[in-house]
């Protein structure tokens, strides 16, 4: 039976997301013969009908290497508690109805969300008010239940870590700390994996909150084995024992979630009080949202896009498409979004940094 399918892209742009909508898009029309309808910048375009248009072959052609998405996205339409301008302020306002009544006018038969913890929890709601719904996950920081990795996560990863190999060149050359500050907010995976794949020496995440002495004790140590550099990668969710986050700007009425951003310079800062070396920050932000996605992204963004058509062929919504291992299969979205995929503080990848005498902060 002909269906017509709708897709969106919600939360923060990461590399493979093209791939994802070219993956429902081929596989929709050429296996299924299915209409498939473009939702522009999140749920926000399921409150703007003029926000959405149908998407075929032509429109996804080379789209595959892209970063980003061509659907545009956003991470503050949230239709449960939108920002509405009353008397010159912003208020919440629930406009979840409106989203459902859109998506009847469009004729949908589904909708595909690809998200996060915060877009799977939307589209979650939108479940219970009787929409069919099927979820694709995506998050850089790889902090999802369910699904063993996340597209655009590698290719984080991979940036991470390329900032590392050439930090290392000037750290040596100029007999300095340089720290590198990373995304993750309560999650340190891209810290751990590409502070251990790019040879730091110190590496901070949410989960472990850091001691700033045992810290510069490192340091100096390696100072005193004729170590004249050192490497710090810091998650920016990152805090010390007792101590809180630092936060660059405070949620508000359009971010309902505090902005992180500063541990670099504040972790820099202590360290040059109490050792006198030269202490130098990068913090490479958006730069690991961006860029061409790596061949393991572009291929598990695919494998989603196409399993989570499936997903709508076999009547199985209310659920997400994850990686089990190395094969496809699905989980309940209340279960993925449940509770974030944290690192271990001691699990084996902590223990492995640790044994090669990389400090954690503790």
């Amino acid at each position: 039976m002909n269906k017509k399918i709708g897709i969106l892209t919600g939360g923060g742009d990461c590399p493979g997301l093209n791939a994802v909508i070219r993956g429902v898009v081929k596989s929709a029309i050429i296996r299924h013969g299915w209409e498939v309808i473009g939702i522009e910048d999140g749920f926000d375009g399921l409150l703007d009908l003029s926000r959405c248009r149908e998407l075929t072959l032509e429109s996804v052609r080379g789209i595959l290497p892209r970063g980003g998405t061509i659907l545009g996205t956003t991470n503050r339409g949230n239709p449960f508690s939108y920002p509405v301008e009353q008397d010159g302020r912003f208020i919440p306002v629930d406009l979840s109805n409106r989203v459902v009544e859109n998506f009847r006018t469009l004729g949908l038969d589904a909708l595909i969300v690809v998200g996060g913890e915060g877009s799977l929890k939307i589209a979650m709601e939108l479940s219970k008010k009787g929409v069919p719904v099927v979820g694709i996950p995506k998050t850089i920081d790889n902090d999802l239940l369910g699904t063993d990795f996340t597209f655009g996560y590698n290719t984080a990863l991979e940036t991470a870590t390329d900032a590392l190999d050439k930090l290392h060149t000037t750290a040596e050359s100029h007999h300095r700390v340089m720290i590198l500050e990373v995304m993750g907010r309560y999650a340190g995976w891209i810290a751990l994996e590409s502070g251990i794949a790019g040879g730091a020496d110190v590496i901070l995440i949410p989960e472990i909150p850091y001691d700033f002495d045992r810290i510069c004790a490192a340091i100096k140590k390696r100072s005193d084995r004729g170590s004249r550099f050192s490497i710090i990668v810091a998650a920016e969710g990152a805090f010390p024992a007792g101590g809180d986050r630092v936060v660059a700007r405070a949620a508000d009425a359009w971010n309902s979630i505090e902005r992180l951003g500063g541990i670099g310079q504040h972790v820099a800062k202590q360290i040059e009080k109490c050792l006198e070396m030269e202490v130098r920050v990068t913090v490479l932000g958006h730069l690991q949202r961006g860029g061409s996605p790596t061949t393991f992204d572009r291929a598990l963004g695919s494998r989603f896009g196409t399993r989570a058509v499936a997903m709508i062929a076999a009547g199985e919504f209310g659920r997400m498409v994850s990686l089990q291992g190395r094969n496809l299969g699905t989980v309940s979205i209340e279960d993925a979004a449940r509770e974030l995929n944290l690192v271990d503080p001691e699990g084996e990848i902590v223990h492995t940094a640790e044994d090669m005498g990389i400090m954690m902060g503790r």
